[in-house]
């Protein structure tokens, strides 16, 4: 066979196989609780694009996010770990260490591309400046960006933000609880987080309104140069959202207008990161890769203490291993593989996320040098029954209780051997 047709077919088979693999969209809410969304009962929360999600694909009745705080559940989400195992301890205790595996780094073998959206909270983003949390001059120990685990590109806060104008706080009237929009010519001051690009340089562009809608306007970009390529994508897209300080822009705080205040921006803030959600649905459809698209939802918690969320009814809070600091809402949507939507009992966790990945893509297990605590999910998707699913809960429960030692600042367990974790 000539060697110019050798070549044609090879990129035509390569090509092939890039539009046969699912594009990977893991979508979180920062603080979200189990009882915030339509389709989990919620009456007030306007949550249609969520509730059609819920329709069309597989409700996890019993998802778990692996910790009760943020950092630790983020880790396990791109390790398929026990947060204890990965150097994540609690928020803003540790970073994710670099010799830790990825999704990411895996898809990089595959031919992905792969971007991170909105919240990292895996270690700092600059060494230059004071931001955020933890990121200051000269602090080496705590930096670690995206661009460490495989990404190809980034548009990350190191932490939270007010969900609406992120990047300001009024001079009057502000509360770490959140308070109203800004209106023109409201004094304000920085918030003193700011947003960094894959390169390490602070954004200050299109950063006014919505923190949801600010996200989305890089994600879109981002998979429109894969198309291009045709070239398969992953995109991790962690909102802010409903996390405090809560503020509502004035089209979500009208719809709640006959509601208290905490709640109109709860609320509202949660609806417009909802519209955001069915924006990106949209685009999909419209640019004909819905059906090969896997878009994951969840939270990384159970809701704030202080905050207006909803457990469900589920006891206790973020920072409790009760269900209603871990019990969080869980969806995933996969056209080509889920065609009606139905619910399931069986738990599920964050950390089941990258061996459902590597299971879909038949990725083999000795990729990954170490051991995984999540379990894959694919028998789920493809409506088999899944035997033995969750046979490592005791480990996972093990280590969630080291953890939220740790989060408590005690050593109850913390300076135990355990062969477990």
């Amino acid at each position: 066979m000539p060697k110019l047709l050798i070549a044609f077919f090879l990129l035509y088979v390569t090509g092939l196989s890039a539009q046969n693999k699912p594009n990977i969209i893991l979508i979180m809410a920062d603080d979200l609780g189990w009882g915030d969304v339509g389709y989990n009962g919620n009456q007030l929360i306007q949550t249609p694009h969520l509730d059609q999600m819920a329709k069309d694909g597989i409700t996890f009745n019993r998802f778990y996010s692996a910790s009760a705080v943020c950092s630790p559940t983020r880790a396990s989400v791109l390790t398929g770990r026990n947060p204890y195992r990965t150097g994540v301890f609690t928020a803003n205790k540790g970073i994710l260490r670099k010799e830790e595996l990825t999704i990411p780094e895996l898809l990089k073998e595959e031919g992905y591309t792969s971007g991170h959206f909105g919240k990292w909270h895996l270690g700092t983003l600059t060494t230059a400046v004071k931001d955020a949390n933890r990121g200051r001059p000269n602090n080496m120990k705590e930096y670690n960006p995206p661009s460490w685990h495989g990404y190809d590109e980034a548009f990350v806060t190191e932490s939270k933000v007010p969900t609406y104008d992120p990047m300001k706080k009024p001079v009057d009237g502000a509360s770490r609880l959140g308070w109203d929009y800004l209106k023109e010519g409201q004094a304000y001051k920085s918030y003193g987080t700011h947003y960094w690009d894959f390169d390490g340089n602070i954004v200050s562009n299109n950063l006014e309104g919505d923190d949801s809608r600010v996200i989305m306007d890089r994600v879109l970009p981002f998979i429109d140069k894969a198309l291009e390529k045709e070239q398969p994508f992953c995109a991790v897209v962690w909102f802010h959202t409903p996390h405090l300080p809560c503020v509502a822009g004035p089209k979500y705080q009208a719809l709640y207008k006959e509601q208290p205040k905490m709640i109109r921006n709860y609320a509202g803030c949660v609806t417009a990161m909802d519209e955001q959600i069915g924006r990106l649905r949209k685009y999909l459809l419209k640019h004909g890769i819905g059906g090969n698209t896997m878009i994951w939802f969840c939270s990384d918690n159970g809701p704030e203490n202080n905050s207006t969320g909803t457990t469900g009814g589920f006891k206790a809070r973020k920072r409790s291993l009760y269900e209603g600091g871990v019990r969080v809402p869980g969806l995933l949507v996969w056209p080509d593989k889920v065609k009606e939507g139905f619910a399931i009992d069986a738990p599920a966790v964050t950390s089941d996320y990258l061996p459902t990945i590597m299971d879909a893509l038949d990725i083999k297990s000795k990729k990954v040098p170490y051991i995984l605590d999540g379990e894959s999910l694919m028998p789920t998707i493809e409506g088999k029954a899944q035997k033995g699913l969750r046979q490592s809960v005791f480990a996972y429960e093990i280590c969630l209780v080291r953890q939220i030692c740790a989060i408590n600042s005690t050593n109850v367990m913390g300076t135990m051997s355990c062969m477990i974790c």
